[in-house]
Formats: structure tokens, C-alpha cells, sequence
């Protein structure tokens, strides 16, 4: 039905030109601290970080989230309406949420929340557990997070494995888990804890989780399969969970003294840069881990974080 509208009087537009006119002046009177960031949230930077911080006590991580999100300039500038997104999360031990050892599903399930406030047609939940999947999305708290959500949560089965040409530096044909590959967008959300071997699993490490096949052999050479799995997933993003980090015994943990409470959360587009971030809460210098130092030699992304502008978000 067509509606009819009242002429715009002179006086109107008067009124309306004083309202704009105000507007410019009064954000030309805002300190360029305030003008910047009010920019990044419209439309961040090809370079930029998020961290947020929970310093309050009890603070609200699902608030948290949905903050350092908010401050990117929304979930609605990275997933459309009508997209299919698949979250990677690390899921891939039987292990209570409070171990660290997996992705806090608080976390997990703010950010399904978020993708499907933005207009996403289906959000799923994926990883190729490492211990029995059934047992691990129970105890995970994965299977509570798709209840509550309607996300659907993919059992992975051989039938999902496909042999695809990862073109990596080290890694050829491989068995990849389709959903992540099908997927119209994917957000990595790793959790952040030490690691025997590549002395940190951050976020370019948990595409491990994304094939099939001998872990054994990509345990071989472990930062060049590292970063020959990252080259060939690129999510559109990346979220490091590290509201609670696993300090020792990682990467499966088992006990609560193995765990420190960081409160962070770290989000980014950058993957060797969010990674970089991420092993400063260890106290580790970027350059000292070997798959972020090849990332960035191998241009998937960059470790030099002067070159970002970073933005923290407190609760």
C-alpha cells in the first residue's frame, strides 16, 4: 500500500539542516581518542585487533563477547544474511569446561548468538575430536550450547572426509572435514594453552582438529603442518578464547592447577597477529613459537603487532 507524505516545509528543512549542523560540530568538539575509536567500531582498520578483558569480579564473559565484537563493528560486518557458518571449535577432549582444555561454551555460545542476530540461516558447531565425539560434546559442554542455541553440532564420520589437495609447504593431499570447507563462513574459536610440542595451540593450530588422517604424521615437522593447515582454511575470522588458559600439562590438561583465569579474549583477522597477541598471556615473544615465526614468513599473516591498531574493551 502505497503511503502518502506531508510536503517538507521550509521551516523542516531548516530544522533538519540546525540538527546535522549540530551533530558535525558537536563531534568536532570530541577528543581525537574518542573520534578514533568511535571510527574503528563503524568500519575497523585492514589491521586491527579486539582484546577484551573481564577485570570485574564476575564478570559476564557472554557479555565480554558480544562487547569485543560490538567494538570490530559488529557480527552483521563479517556473516550475511542467509549464510551457513560453522564455528571451529576445540572440542576434542573429554574435558569439564573449568580444565581448559576446550573452548569455554560460554564463549561458543555467545558468538552462535551473535551469527545468528546477524542473520546467519544455520550455525554449526565442528571439530574432529581427538577423544570419543559423543563423550566429548557432553562433557565439553558443546551438546548444552547446541540445545540452547539450535546450532547444529556435526558428529564427525568418515563419510564427512574428503582428500583435497592442501597445497602446503609441507603438506600435500590430505583428509580434509568437509563441513569446514562447505561452509559460507568460518570463525576459528581456539582455546589458548601450552603445548609439548609446538610449545603453544592458540588459534592456527586447532586446524588440526579440521582433517583426518595420522596425527602422527602432522606431528612431524609440526610448525611448517601447522601453518600448511592454516594457509589452506583461512577462516574470516578468529577468536581466541583465553578467559581461562592451560599453563601446564597442555595440551589435555586434567586438573585445575594446570589452569590460570586470564579473563581475555582476543579477535582478530589476522591469524599469526591474533596468535602473536595470544603468546604474550604466556609470556612468550611471537618469534619464540615456530608456527607463528613461519606464518608470518610465509605471508599468512603478520607477527609484527606495531603494525595493528588494538583496541581493548574492560567489563
Amino acid at each position: 500500500m502505497n503511503r502518502k507524505h506531508s510536503p517538507v516545509t521550509r521551516r523542516d528543512a531548516i530544522k533538519n539542516i540546525c540538527k546535522i549542523s549540530s551533530g558535525i560540530v558537536a563531534a568536532s568538539c570530541l577528543p581525537v581518542s574518542v573520534l578514533s575509536k568511535m571510527a574503528f567500531a563503524a568500519s575497523p582498520p585492514d589491521k586491527w585487533l579486539v582484546e577484551g578483558h573481564g577485570q570485574s569480579p564476575g564478570y559476564s564473559v557472554r557479555e565480554l563477547t558480544r562487547r569485543v565484537f560490538e567494538k570490530a563493528g559488529g557480527m552483521g560486518k563479517f556473516v550475511s544474511k542467509g549464510d551457513v557458518v560453522v564455528i571451529k571449535a576445540n572440542i576434542s577432549w573429554a574435558r569439564e569446561p573449568a580444565l581448559a582444555a576446550t573452548t569455554n561454551p560460554e564463549v561458543m555460545e555467545a558468538v552462535i548468538e551473535l551469527c545468528q542476530e546477524a542473520g546467519a540461516a544455520k550455525v554449526r558447531i565442528a571439530d574432529n575430536t581427538i577423544h570419543d565425539a559423543g563423550r566429548c560434546f557432553a562433557v565439553t559442554g558443546a551438546a548444552g550450547v547446541a540445545r540452547a542455541t539450535g546450532a547444529d553440532l556435526v558428529h564427525p564420520r568418515s563419510s564427512m572426509m574428503r582428500k583435497m589437495n592442501l597445497h602446503g609447504h609441507r603438506l600435500d593431499v590430505w583428509p580434509v572435514f568437509t563441513p569446514l570447507v562447505e561452509a559460507d563462513k568460518v570463525i576459528n574459536l581456539p582455546v589458548a594453552k601450552v603445548h609439548g610440542l609446538s610449545k603453544l595451540t592458540l588459534g592456527m593450530k586447532n586446524w588440526i582438529g579440521g582433517v583426518d588422517g595420522r596425527r602422527s604424521a602432522l606431528h612431524q615437522d609440526i610448525h611448517q603442518s601447522i601453518v600448511d593447515l592454516a594457509q589452506f582454511f583461512k577462516p574470516h575470522l578468529t577468536l581466541i578464547d583465553a578467559t581461562r588458559i592451560m599453563i601446564a600439562n597442555g595440551p589435555s590438561g586434567g586438573s585445575r592447577s594446570d589452569v590460570r583465569a586470564e579473563n581475555r579474549l582476543i579477535l582478530g583477522t589476522d591469524p599469526v597477529a591474533v596468535d602473536a597477541r595470544a603468546a604474550g598471556l604466556f609470556g612468550k615473544k611471537p618469534e619464540d613459537i615456530g608456527f607463528i615465526r613461519l606464518g608470518d614468513k610465509w605471508k599468512l599473516g603478520t607477527m609484527d603487532l606495531r603494525q595493528f591498531q588494538q583496541e581493548v574493551v574492560t567489563l
